[in-house]
């Protein structure tokens, strides 16, 4: 059957078999089908959508693209995090360390940052001698050792995925839920871990618009992972404000860090809290009220910033950074912008101040650019708090005093001030099982 016939169908509504998705993943990833004619399918894709038959065939020929990791020399079961993405989410700097304290196994491979959102890799990067790319033989010695491991993606897993999503991102086809949903659990299928919780998020700064957007992928999500026998479930959770106060990668960290030192908590910690604990119960380790506590132990002892240190060290790491914050990269510029009137702050766009920290060099627009470490924000106020007229609102952290500014004006646009308090948002929307 030629590719046009293959197009022609999916634009029609015709579902494809597992036996022609196949062939085409294959034909595009050895180079038989060329570039136009996949963005041909992609786009019809966006536009008429995928069977959950269709998304589940999709994800398993590109997860056969390539080689998969084998964890199964461990001995116990694994867990896997994945976060569809976000403005200031570095919930698997606490999250994987928890889990390793409490006798969990997360392996973890991560992506970079593209546009807005930040990636988990550039974060862990920020930390001096960290290294991501790792043999085989080192990762599995390390969640043997440690508990938890942070790898990049390997060039010789998923090779169909990588292909195709430097086309999505060419031609505007990155917004489809099956493409996403293929997308994501090809990698995380690919890595072998024996459970797969997935962090759905929804709002100004991620993919998903709406909870009921997040809602469909997150279903999506869970299925294909039940169809290729994975214990697979998700949290839907709020991305409508920034999560935490830091945005910028050593400045994440920093955050993670201060919270694992026991010196701050607030929504970041209550939400790695609670993914840990679904991450324990996966695991077996008790119930959910159990595994929560277990969980909080963990964070409250110091046992969870021990094991982050651990892994810190057996990657190559400076682990001191946990005791001295100074050691992290800092930016050459800071500048504090006020708050301008009274009130109670409503709303922080995360869209906006993701794109602000893009613009301070926090960010990529392309995957070979560099970025800057130490720029960023960090919010003195948030979404509740009230604003006093002159007192800190936020710090901006950049490389120039011209990008400060720049960053700063759309990042106080970004921020609506009211007479009364809003509303409290509710941190995790549903939970998918």
């Amino acid at each position: 059957m030629q590719i046009y016939d293959l197009i022609q169908k999916t634009r029609r509504l015709m579902p494809l078999s597992e036996r022609e998705i196949q062939m085409l993943v294959e034909g595009f990833t050895n180079g038989e089908v060329p570039d136009y004619m996949m963005s041909a399918w992609l786009m019809a894709v966006c536009c008429q959508g995928l069977t959950t038959a269709e998304t589940t065939a999709l994800t398993l020929a590109m997860l056969d693209s390539g080689d998969r990791l084998d964890l199964s020399s461990l001995g116990a079961p694994t867990v896997d995090k994945h976060s569809t993405g976000g403005i200031g989410d570095k919930t698997t700097i606490l999250v994987a360390p928890i889990v390793a304290a409490c006798g969990g196994i997360v392996p973890k491979m991560s992506g970079r940052g593209l546009g807005f959102t930040g990636g988990t890799i550039d974060k862990f990067e920020s930390i001096p001698g960290f290294t991501v790319n790792l043999p085989h033989t080192a990762f599995l010695r390390i969640l043997e050792e440690v508990g938890c491991c942070v790898i990049a993606q390997s060039g010789d897993l998923t090779p169909a995925d990588k292909k195709m999503y430097a086309l999505r991102n060419l031609t505007a086809t990155v917004d489809s839920i099956p493409l996403i949903c293929s997308s994501i659990m090809c990698k995380k299928l690919a890595l072998g871990a024996d459970c797969i919780l997935l962090d759905v998020k929804y709002g100004s700064g991620a993919f998903m618009k709406t909870a009921d957007e997040a809602a469909v992928l997150a279903d999506l999500m869970v299925e294909v992972g039940k169809q290729a026998g994975r214990n697979c479930r998700a949290l839907i959770t709020d991305m409508n404000a920034p999560l935490g106060a830091c945005v910028g990668n050593a400045l994440e960290v920093e955050e993670a860090i201060r919270i694992l030192r026991g010196e701050s908590r607030g929504r970041l910690t209550e939400l790695s809290l609670a993914l840990a604990a679904q991450m324990l119960v996966m695991l077996g380790k008790g119930d959910i009220v159990e595994c929560r506590q277990f969980a909080e132990d963990a964070l409250t002892s110091g046992r969870a910033l021990e094991r982050l240190a651990a892994m810190i060290t057996a990657q190559g790491g400076d682990a001191s950074v946990t005791e001295d914050l100074s050691k992290m990269p800092h930016a050459a510029v800071q500048l504090t912008v006020r708050a301008p009137e009274n009130g109670y702050i409503t709303e922080i766009q995360s869209e906006e101040v993701g794109l602000a920290c893009l613009g301070l060099g926090a960010g990529r627009t392309a995957y070979q650019e560099e970025i800057d470490p130490g720029a960023g924000v960090e919010f003195s106020r948030f979404v509740g708090d009230e604003a006093v007229k002159g007192e800190p609102l936020f710090t901006v952290y950049g490389k120039t005093e011209a990008l400060c500014e720049a960053a700063a004006q759309r990042i106080l646009q970004a921020i609506t001030i009211t007479e009364n308090p809003a509303e409290p948002v509710k941190l995790i929307y549903k939970i998918v099982e």
